[in-house]
């Protein structure tokens, strides 16, 4: 079949993954096998999880091994169907989608996506995986309260702006911290009271409580390092930190956070640190996506996309995402 060219790993980063950790080898476009669908791609979803998967250490989930091919979330017609329930021209989205032009996808993973006026693209970004991490993360292990102050880290990106939108629905009161002016500008056009930049400002945990007066009830912390730290100085009695990603550690993903350690701050005020993944919620998937779907139909929830243009692009997209130069959504149209 036709030549289809695909991204596979070359070899584990050392510090923040590079394209050159990454080779585009032109692969012959396989057949499917029963149960299987042959997929055109449409649109990859770049997100910030790929980062432990490019490491052999131990994680949550397998990692990849050199020369396995790069794969993630997408969205796709179906070229050939060898699965009941699905047929050529559908559109699916599925997590299993290759690095490549074409992909085989195993039927039982992919969600046949209904013709309706929602860009299919938002089924990667507010509907998708960062719109039910942003739902679970904030309302689930969160659990705030009316009136109480969200911080939010990465604010504009695929998580944080559906988070802080989700906070202003509720009656929350959110705050961001991004890394531009011009980010903050766009979390503000979306609900956020106000906002903090990271890269500004030389003294954090002025800033934080400069901008959360009342202290910080809620942390959903994208990004670890010194914003944790700075977080943790202004945490009120009770408060909840959601440990949803570490981005800021991509390039020393395997090494510790060192910074300080205020185990009396958390002890005194009682303060509840929990880690985040999605999986956890998978049961309750449906009902999130329906709320999710509703509010964007009611134009209640806004997203801002950042796209790279062509397969070619994939590797320099991951890597200007873990850097946090993109604006939105990562995404890569193909």
């Amino acid at each position: 079949m036709a030549s289809n060219p695909t991204w596979h790993l070359k070899r584990f980063p050392t510090g923040m993954p590079t394209p050159d950790d990454f080779t585009l080898e032109e692969r012959q476009t396989e057949a499917p096998r029963p149960g299987e669908l042959l997929v055109r791609t449409l649109w990859l979803s770049v997100d910030p999880y790929m980062r432990a998967r490019l490491s052999p250490a131990k994680n949550y989930a397998a990692g990849l091994r050199v020369g396995d091919l790069m794969q993630g979330g997408g969205v796709g017609e179906v070229i050939r169907s060898e699965a009941e329930g699905f047929n050529a021209g559908d559109i699916v989205l599925a997590d299993d989608f290759g690095w490549q032009p074409v992909t085989r996808i195993v039927a039982k993973t992919a969600t046949l996506l209904s013709a309706d006026d929602i860009p299919i693209q938002a089924w990667l970004g507010a509907l998708g995986m960062p719109g039910l991490t942003a739902y679970f993360a904030l309302l689930e292990t969160g659990k705030p309260k009316a009136g109480e102050t969200v911080l939010i880290s990465a604010a504009s990106g695929a998580v944080g702006q559906i988070a802080g939108q989700i906070a202003r629905i509720k009656g929350l009161d959110p705050v961001a911290v991004a890394g531009s002016d011009a980010k903050l500008e766009w979390c503000r056009s979306i609900g956020y009271r106000t906002g903090i930049n990271h890269r500004t400002e030389t003294d954090l945990s002025a800033a934080i409580a400069a901008s959360c007066p009342s202290g910080v009830d809620v942390f959903l912390d994208h990004t670890a390092g010194p914003i944790h730290d700075a977080t943790l100085l202004n945490i009120n009695l009770f408060g909840r930190i959601v440990v949803v990603g570490t981005v800021a550690l991509a390039d020393r993903l395997d090494k510790p956070d060192i910074g300080p350690r205020y185990l009396r701050r958390i002890m005194v005020s009682r303060v509840r640190i929990e880690g985040f993944l999605l999986d956890d919620f998978e049961s309750s998937y449906p009902i999130a996506r329906a709320q999710l779907t509703e509010w964007y139909k009611d134009g209640k929830l806004e997203a801002r996309d950042d796209v790279s243009e062509g397969i070619e692009s994939a590797p320099y997209a991951l890597v200007r995402m873990l850097k946090g130069e993109n604006f939105g959504k990562q995404l890569v149209r193909i």
